[in-house]
């Protein structure tokens, strides 16, 4: 069982490796300062619904999730990103967003009123999905693909945003705050797959899942490039 794991987490390790957030032309952009603040603020419009809606994806990892274990973890999880109490000195993440969005000249209003691109639609439509199946697709598709992307990419890209717009330290509390809060599942897959992959089939749907969230959030990324392109 132990080979079938490490043997997994490998091909799960290459997916992201040929898929990488920072990788696509979209966040190479964010990194290089490339794109204009029309374009940048249409960016973090269009990311929102992730952020905006994460009650629908870790809230039903929690509510499906069937070891007392396992729900304590998500449980701290659904807790801080309503509350931002372990983290973020009680600021919800979902208040976060809201004042980046302000600190870029985004009401929230203009933010919560935003028209989402067909892609962020379809990656909100999938995510909610999976994290509806059984716990080891929920588990796999949300930790092990998605948070999976974001150590690396989230603090370099609050750093750009700073020194770019003139934004503070407070401003970009979002990006901060995720570097470490999602560092913290690191070692979530070897536990997942210990305890809840029990067949070859089980090993295989895990990686069939990454592969399938990774591979949306990249169309996600392809759909917000064509929109900012626009401006």
């Amino acid at each position: 069982m132990s080979s079938m794991v490490d043997e997994t987490l490998a091909k799960v390790d290459a997916i992201h490796e040929k898929k990488r957030r920072y990788d696509h032309p979209l966040w190479v952009g964010l990194l290089e300062g490339k794109w204009s603040k029309k374009q940048v603020q249409e960016h973090i419009k269009q990311f929102a619904i992730i952020p905006l809606f994460n009650h629908g994806y870790h809230g039903r990892l929690y509510v499906n999730c069937p070891d007392p274990e396992w729900r304590v973890m998500l449980a701290e999880v659904v807790y801080e990103e309503g509350t931002g109490r372990l983290f973020s000195d009680g600021v919800s993440h979902h208040e976060l967003y809201l004042r980046l969005g302000e600190a870029m000249d985004i009401s929230r209003d203009e933010m919560r009123a935003t028209h989402y691109c067909s892609e962020a639609v379809a990656l909100k439509t999938y995510f909610e999905y999976i994290c509806g199946q059984t716990f080891l697709e929920g588990v796999s598709g949300h930790m092990l693909g998605a948070e999976a992307q974001v150590p690396g990419t989230s603090m370099r890209v609050g750093q750009i945003l700073k020194k770019q717009f003139g934004l503070s330290d407070e401003d970009i509390l979002f990006y901060t705050v995720h570097e470490e809060a999602d560092s913290e599942h690191s070692d979530v897959g070897r536990r997942l797959l210990g305890q809840f992959a029990q067949t070859e089939e089980d090993f295989a749907l895990v990686v069939k899942i990454v592969q399938e969230m990774v591979d949306m959030h990249y169309l996600f990324y392809d759909g917000i490039q064509r929109h900012i392109e626009q401006f």
